[in-house]
């Protein structure tokens, strides 16, 4: 049902997106120290008027600056080709894009930075929209580029524009939704241009096909150029030799390479105001890894396209949005004794074999799965090499399942046997998943409707009309409903020593959410006020089940801490659906924040920073009343008061540990962001306040050289290019250096906005403490205790 849609609009915007594009102000070239607003609707067009650049709306009160084709398309929707926030919508209000007088390109959202090109000059610079669709950012009267959006493409390449070893392309996340999704298009280290499927769980290569060899595909490793263009006439060619001319190939058209939603690489041509698919990289949408989720198949029919659907004994996680997959109905860890078999003809689950047998019989990998708890299903073929020996393959995850009539593959999947006896016979049953519809939306109350007199009038007389009945029925409802002894008890027992807000004292205090000031780990902060004048932050939890399990862990964690450099709460309200928290407001914002803009953050604060940090971690760690593992710190939870004093914030992940059990402990799932995330996460070892220390460490390296450890670095060894993580690349740097960093190599790694500006041993014992907390091994790294000795005995040196 919704393949068609897919295939013909990857990339088309809301219906309501037509009128936000409407062009009240437009112009060609930005100058400098001017800025678009979004209130006024200001843009830049391209001079042969194909291109536009502005904000878009992408959904419920969310806009991007991004760029799109001007004419709409026949159902009046624009197609974005370039996003520079797309996944930090800004709000309908209060966005700017400007060109500073500093030569610096800046998205802002009610004076918050929310994206940057970190540019720098000291001549004169204007920002033009090209006629190929290239936003640059060029010195006046000079033909070379200081930054262009060609360099970092979101989606989507235009015909002639360069794909390198240094850019890539990443799917939008659904139809609806804008933000980086789980696919990717980038030149490999070997040289081949290659389609990852990538989620956290899960990463695999996919393109070209992971059996082949690259020669075998086509593919040629030699040329270590990585370059690759496509043509207005329809032809790309890559430097791996990869070519292919598209359907309509000769005629000089509008053209774009898109990488969709469902992991496909698509050419699309402009037709009569429609976008017709002229050459794709999969006839079969099936082969994409992951197009359905976990535990669940894809059938693919030429008539009907792709169906995506649950096996027998699970269930769908999320019926809105296929990439969720599905999840089983019972518990695989339990009485084994008792699971059994059913047998899927043309079934294949490619990848994730925990162990493979050769020459095997039946009965052999049959008993392989069921003495694994962790089995949950396993393959049995013939070797098409040789009919007489079959193959074992023991399945742990089931990634990539695809049903092909006619295959020689047979997988069985473990079930309870009451299930087994259950199994009509049918390779799928009948739960199928669909594509999301879901929308972005920020809750930011900025935009008042305006009305007439008479239907204001109405309006109102409605509204208090329902609250007059709603009050009756709560009335009601509370002089005979008994209440719950348990959840006042367990909200009060959290909520000890704070004041309990109503919520229409928070209504008041925030202004009616007049003024937010972030988004954190599961919801908005807004700055608020008082009745005793002190400013505070006002945390809104999303929606009512989640927010309530939040709720309960940041106050039962945050109501037994006291110390200086952990963020203090003032009180809370639980009233209704509303859970919110009432913290301190700190001046200055997040770490990440501080690092990203116009920083003032000199070397001095930064190393202050770091010991206050430690020392905060310290504590939860060691000093105070329960054993507290964070679990995801980073800059974006590192808050700066108005002297840029640090405070460790937001603790909705938290793991509370007993003082006496100081030993590994086992966590659910992954906690954390990706980037800070410690080793023992991923191989699933056990977690213990080492974690923590990982990602302090690298929050440190963050502050020293400038760089997100979720981007790769780029270093040159005479035309040799390599991309490595931020970790290998500093401790590269001090490998080359034999541990004793000069003045000079201690600069190539400090952050540029320092201006070199460091106090030379505080920089080798903070680069010496960073390295050891981010040690592979976590029994190499210090406690934060150790590392707060360390900063503070400024004689040790490198």
């Amino acid at each position: 049902m919704y393949l068609p849609f897919l295939y013909l609009f990857p990339l088309v915007t809301l219906s309501y997106s037509l009128h936000a594009a409407t062009v009240s102000s437009s112009q060609s070239v930005l100058a400098q120290g001017s800025s678009l607003s979004i209130e006024k609707k200001d843009h830049l067009v391209s001079p042969n008027g194909l291109f536009t650049a502005g904000f878009h709306q992408i959904g419920q009160n969310a806009y991007c600056f991004a760029i799109w084709f001007t004419q709409p398309l026949i159902d009046g929707n624009h197609t974005l080709v370039w996003m520079a926030n797309r996944d930090e919508p800004v709000n309908g209000k209060r966005s700017k894009f400007s060109l500073g007088k500093n030569g610096n390109l800046v998205l802002t959202d009610a004076g918050q930075i929310f994206w940057t090109s970190n540019t720098n000059s000291k001549f004169p610079v204007e920002l033009k929209l090209l006629d190929s669709g290239n936003l640059v950012l060029t010195h006046i009267d000079s033909t070379s580029y200081i930054w262009q959006s060609f360099s970092s493409p979101t989606n989507t390449i235009l015909p002639n524009q360069p794909f390198t070893k240094d850019t890539s392309l990443t799917s939008l996340r659904s139809l609806t939704n804008f933000s980086s999704g789980f696919y990717k298009l980038y030149f490999d280290n070997d040289n081949v241009i290659k389609l990852l499927y990538n989620r956290d769980e899960v990463t695999s290569v996919f393109w070209p096909s992971p059996w082949l060899l690259p020669t075998l595909a086509g593919r040629s490793t030699y040329n270590n150029s990585r370059f690759a263009s496509l043509d207005s006439k329809g032809r790309f060619w890559s430097s791996d030799s990869f070519t292919f001319l598209t359907s309509d190939y000769g005629k000089t058209l509008q053209r774009r390479l898109t990488l969709d939603v469902d992991g496909n690489v698509r050419v699309y041509t402009l037709n009569k105001r429609r976008w017709i698919v002229s050459w794709q990289a999969f006839s079969k949408t099936c082969d994409v890894h992951g197009i359905c989720g976990p535990n669940s198949l894809c059938t693919y029919n030429p008539e009907t396209g792709r169906t995506c659907s649950c096996m027998h004994g699970y269930k769908a996680k999320n019926h809105s949005d296929l990439s969720f997959g599905c999840e089983p109905t019972f518990d695989l860890t339990k009485h084994p004794e008792n699971f059994d078999f059913i047998r899927l003809p043309s079934v294949e689950f490619y990848g994730f074999d925990s162990l493979y047998i050769s020459r095997s019989n039946f009965s052999e990998c049959q008993k392989a799965c069921l003495d694994d708890p962790n089995c949950k299903a396993f393959q049995f073929n013939s070797d098409q090499g040789n009919a007489a020996n079959f193959l074992c393959y023991v399945k742990t995850l089931l990634y990539n399942g695809i049903y092909m009539n006619g295959t020689p593959f047979i997988t069985y999947l473990k079930l309870p046997k009451t299930n087994v006896l259950s199994y009509n016979q049918k390779v799928a049953n009948e739960s199928k998943l669909e594509c999301s519809t879901s929308i972005i939306k920020l809750k930011r109350p900025y935009d008042i409707k305006h009305a007439n007199g008479s239907l204001k009038f109405m309006f109102w007389f409605s509204i208090i009309l329902g609250g007059i009945e709603v009050l009756c029925f709560l009335f009601f409802y509370h002089i005979t409903k008994k209440p719950s002894r348990k959840t006042t008890q367990a909200y009060l027992a959290t909520a000890t020593g704070f004041k309990r807000f109503t919520y229409v004292e928070i209504v008041k205090a925030s202004r009616k959410f007049s003024e937010e000031i972030g988004q954190g780990g599961g919801g908005i902060v807004y700055k608020g006020k008082l009745p005793d004048n002190r400013v505070v932050a006002i945390k809104v939890l999303h929606d009512a089940i989640q927010g309530e399990a939040e709720f309960l862990a940041e106050m039962s964690t945050i109501g037994r801490i006291n110390h200086k450099n952990l963020i203090e709460i003032y009180g809370y309200c639980a009233e209704g659906k509303h859970r919110i928290l009432v913290y301190e407001y700190m001046e200055n914002g997040s770490l990440a924040r501080n690092l990203l803009g116009a920083s003032q953050l000199g070397w001095q604060k930064r190393y202050e920073i770091a010991i206050g940090v430690a020392k905060g971690l310290a504590y939860l760690h060691e000093d105070c009343l329960e054993w507290v593992l964070h679990c995801d710190v980073k800059p974006h939870n590192i808050l700066l008061d108005a002297d840029h004093n640090p405070k460790v914030a937001d603790f909705g992940l938290s793991k509370l540990f007993h003082q006496d059990v100081k030993e590994d402990s086992k966590v659910s799932k992954i906690r954390g962001t990706r980037g800070y995330i410690a080793p023992e996460w991923v191989f699933n070892l056990p977690i213990t306040s080492k974690v923590d220390v990982y990602s302090y460490g690298m929050v440190v390296l963050e502050m020293i050289t400038g760089r997100s450890p979720t981007c790769d670095q780029t270093t040159y060894y005479d035309e040799i290019v390599e991309q490595k993580r931020l970790v290998d690349w500093v401790r590269e740097k001090v490998h080359e250096a034999h541990g004793n960093l000069t003045t000079t190599q201690l600069m190539e790694i400090l952050d540029p906005k320092l201006n070199q500006e460091f106090e030379h041993v505080q920089m080798k014992n903070l680069l010496r403490v960073a390295l050891q907390c981010v040690e592979e091994d976590k029994d190499a790294r210090p406690t934060m205790s150790e590392v707060v000795k360390i900063l503070l005995d400024l004689g040790i040196d490198c």
